[in-house]
């Protein structure tokens, strides 16, 4: 067994137990007993990366996938740095302290209301306010609805001209773009720090509307 192999099972088996759901730990012994081991590689071998827009991949369990566990990872390292660019002044919509306010959408895509539902649940376990569409739409309108509702943020789920096997996750900023320098490096830092230890969840439904 090589060295990748190796590191590749031992990052896999972690998604084997608690507190990752049943159907993705029989996922992923699935792919651990299997003879050819593409799929467990291509699955486990990095994390995705949280980039400039966000992040966007194959759907599937996995440290190098999209899924639930990947999304709600992300969401607590840009809710980190929304919080703490609220907490030094940085917002043009919000005074120094004020409490986040985020715009969560989805497109079509296989699985984009359970992303919506999940990055909703992390920022509000943030002490996030969330304001979630209640269904589909268009990309466009998540940037307005941002700039309507003075927010400071948002995350639009939708993997735009992908292959149907992908889906994405687009962060935006208090002007309803997605976000440019300097707060894309920002995110990208915060988000590189979170351990899946350290994602919160079960926020209150009373910040979800």
């Amino acid at each position: 067994m090589t060295d990748e192999l190796q590191q590749v099972m031992a990052t896999a088996k972690v998604w084997t137990e608690e507190p990752f759901d049943a159907e993705t730990r029989e996922q992923v012994k699935k792919m651990m007993a299997a003879e050819d081991k593409t799929e467990l590689i291509e699955s486990f071998y990095r994390t995705l990366e949280f980039g400039t827009g966000g992040l966007r991949g194959i759907m599937g369990p996995g440290t190098n996938r999209m899924n639930k566990y990947i999304v709600a990872q992300a969401t607590q390292g840009y809710a980190n740095y929304l919080n703490k660019v609220a907490r030094e002044g940085g917002f043009v919509t919000l005074p120094k302290g004020g409490q986040v306010s985020v715009v969560v959408g989805h497109d079509c895509r296989n699985n984009g209301r359970l992303f919506a539902e999940t990055v909703a649940d992390v920022f509000a376990a943030n002490n996030i306010k969330v304001y979630l569409f209640e269904s589909l739409r268009p990309t466009p309108e998540v940037s307005f609805a941002i700039r309507h509702l003075s927010c400071q943020g948002g995350v639009n789920v939708t993997a735009s001209h992908n292959p149907k096997e992908y889906n994405g996750y687009k962060a935006y900023w208090e002007d309803g773009s997605q976000v440019l320098m300097p707060h894309d490096a920002g995110i990208i830092e915060e988000v590189n720090k979170v351990r899946m230890e350290d994602v919160k969840r079960g926020g209150s439904k009373d910040l979800i509307q």
